[in-house]
């Protein structure tokens, strides 16, 4: 059981590694730790979510805990609902991304605070090994709200354009036909994979393996789209697509965004370390406050509560608005896009041309051997001349490129990023610390 308490969430297949009784248990254990007492609880659309909404709500209740059902919906809505129906906390079960076999669920306290590895899933974790939780005499009960007008009446209040955008949305058979519906009819939507099965009989629900977008860049093309929109599994993430069928890279779209925003006036803005330098200078252009942050949606959300960020932007299509509890929304983002579409008067691969000035490798993965540590105080030693800093990571700039190097969370890997100026430069950069990691 153990091996479910991740880093951010908690997940694993179903049901050997997760199920009810488990779900009661971490019910349990998820009151014990945070006190709470009205827990807003969604899910999404995987064949066994019911059953795991089950053992979680005789759980809270058990505990003492109202749950407020909100029944099928997306992360961001969740998230929406915690703040607005001012509970003391939600639960999301999904587990995003990952196929149908995986469930999970992403806890959060009052106003969508995340709750993380390092801030309270492994007290939970402890809890239910131990089931150490108290007796309560008064268990608490179970009420259904539909908190789907409210969130799209949100979403509307943003809306600046009065043109219907031709839009291909690629809801992946999940919670982004639930994300979008709110605003889907201010556009004329072309729609790829529109009916909800948590199977996902058609491609795994990640943006981020490129080739998830084949078909929603081909549709693009073919109808003449202004651009496409690919949700992930309990739509939290979203890949856009320029109108010439391109994938926009998710840190660039962070500054396209932050120019919809600071054409308000000036604001602080995050965006995560392994953002192309074009993210920074846009935002120093337009008169607002650039923030470097770490990865990780609880230390970027806990950034922007301490700086009064009002936007940031992740490269896995993370984007969190200070509006919606600093947490994700990506129908805002979307609204955001179709804002600075109609204010600017150009098309997309307009606006992103100017961005795409530097060469970057992408995230590259590596197993490694030896101690992770080691290769990166190797690193540090080896590139000393330039700006060294340890943000998340070894991270070093030259004024003509720079890198990251991470460990992950979960596994024996290292992860690299290099950009540079030109792409020869880029190459060798690359190569030569793949080198030190990989020897």
């Amino acid at each position: 059981m153990s091996g479910i308490f991740k880093a951010y969430d908690i997940r694993g297949i179903f049901p050997t590694d997760i199920n009810a009784e488990i779900a009661e248990a971490i019910g349990r254990a998820y009151v014990e730790f945070t006190g709470a007492q009205k827990v807003v609880v969604g899910r999404d659309m995987r064949p066994h979510s019911a059953d795991l909404f089950e053992g979680l709500a005789k759980g809270l209740t058990a505990q003492g805990a109202d749950v407020i059902d909100l029944g099928l919906s997306s992360t961001p809505q969740s998230y929406f609902a915690n703040g607005t129906l001012k509970a003391d906390g939600s639960i999301m079960i999904t587990a995003s991304h990952n196929p149908g076999e995986w469930n999970g669920f992403k806890l959060c306290l009052a106003d969508a605070v995340p709750i993380s590895g390092v801030t309270g899933i492994m007290d939970i974790q402890k809890i239910v090994e131990e089931k150490s939780w108290k007796k309560c005499d008064k268990p608490g009960k179970v009420t259904t709200y539909d908190i789907k007008e409210q969130y799209a009446k949100f979403l509307r209040s943003f809306v600046k354009f009065d043109r219907k955008f031709k839009v291909v949305v690629d809801y992946a058979n999940a919670m982004g036909l639930y994300e979008f519906a709110g605003i889907r009819e201010l556009f004329e939507v072309i729609p790829l994979y529109d009916t909800l099965d948590g199977t996902f009989p058609n491609h795994e629900a990640n943006p981020l393996q490129t080739d998830t977008l084949d078909a929603i860049c081909a549709k693009v093309k073919e109808t003449g789209a202004d651009f496409g929109a690919a949700f992930d599994g309990d739509a939290d993430r979203c890949g856009f697509i320029d109108d010439e069928g391109n994938i926009i890279p998710m840190d660039l779209f962070t500054a396209l965004i932050a120019q919809d925003i600071l054409s308000n006036g000036p604001a602080t803005i995050l965006y995560d370390l392994r953002s192309s330098k074009a993210v920074p200078e846009c935002i120093r252009a337009l008169g607002g406050t650039p923030i470097q942050s770490r990865v990780g949606h609880a230390f970027i959300k806990a950034q922007m509560r301490e700086t009064g960020a009002v936007f940031a932007g992740e490269l896995s299509g993370h984007y969190y608005f200070k509006q919606n509890f600093t947490a994700e929304s990506q129908g805002l983002a979307v609204v955001m896009l179709a804002n600075l579409l109609a204010k600017s008067g150009k098309k997309i691969h307009e606006l992103v041309a100017p961005l795409r000035k530097y060469f970057s490798s992408g995230e590259i993965n590596s197993k490694v051997n030896g101690d992770p540590r080691a290769i990166m105080a190797e690193i540090k030693e080896r590139y000393k001349d330039g700006h060294v800093f340890e943000l998340d990571g070894v991270s070093v700039e030259f004024p003509d490129w720079w890198c990251n190097v991470r460990a992950s969370n979960t596994e024996p890997l290292l992860r690299l990023i290099v950009e540079a100026d030109t792409p020869e430069s880029m190459a060798a950069r690359r190569d030569e610390l793949l080198g030190i990691i990989r020897k």
